[in-house]
């Protein structure tokens, strides 16, 4: 199973827009304390649309609480990575923890010197320091999707019919 890991996330569009993201992928959420917003917050309600309700996530006090209870292939995304995304397989059997760190300041350096070899960077020009939260965690797990041949998502609109441009008089 895929996871999102959000480390301190400071701003509540980016973690609403995330939300969304994560009930459109079939992706667990895990929030990692302290945040910058309350989770009831009415822009990461705003963002999330009204899809929470259908979200799978977790919350944890801090990082020890977080690893203490989950296992499995933890992936890390940051400016500081040599390698692109693309380069890592996550077609893997166990579950995939995606880790983004807070707006500001990133993940802590501590987590990621431990963790060299599994840092990720999603290759940009040197015009920016680093892209959206919300656009990177996008990026990411449409990538691990692509590779997964995307685990059951479905290819055609469900809501209006999968002929509705075909069919539709408007």
């Amino acid at each position: 199973m895929n996871n999102i890991v959000l480390f301190e996330p400071e701003i509540p569009q980016n973690t609403g827009n995330i939300m969304r993201t994560c009930v459109a992928t079939n992706t667990r959420l895990h929030l990692i304390k302290p945040f910058g917003f309350e989770l009831n917050d009415k822009y990461l309600k705003r963002a999330g649309v009204n899809y929470i309700d259908k979200l799978e996530y977790y919350v944890y006090d801090d990082w020890d609480d977080f690893i203490s209870k989950n296992e499995g292939f933890f992936f890390y995304y940051t400016r500081y990575g040599k390698k692109p995304h693309t380069s890592f397989n996550y077609k893997l059997d166990n579950d995939i923890y995606f880790v983004f760190g807070k707006e500001s300041t990133g993940i802590d350096k501590h987590i990621l010197k431990n963790n060299l070899d599994k840092c990720a960077r999603i290759p940009m020009s040197s015009n920016v320091r680093s892209l959206n939260l919300s656009n990177t965690v996008a990026i990411v797990i449409y990538e691990a999707l692509r590779q997964q041949d995307y685990n059951d998502l479905l290819f055609t609109e469900p809501h209006k019919g999968e002929n509705f441009l075909e069919e539709g008089d408007f």
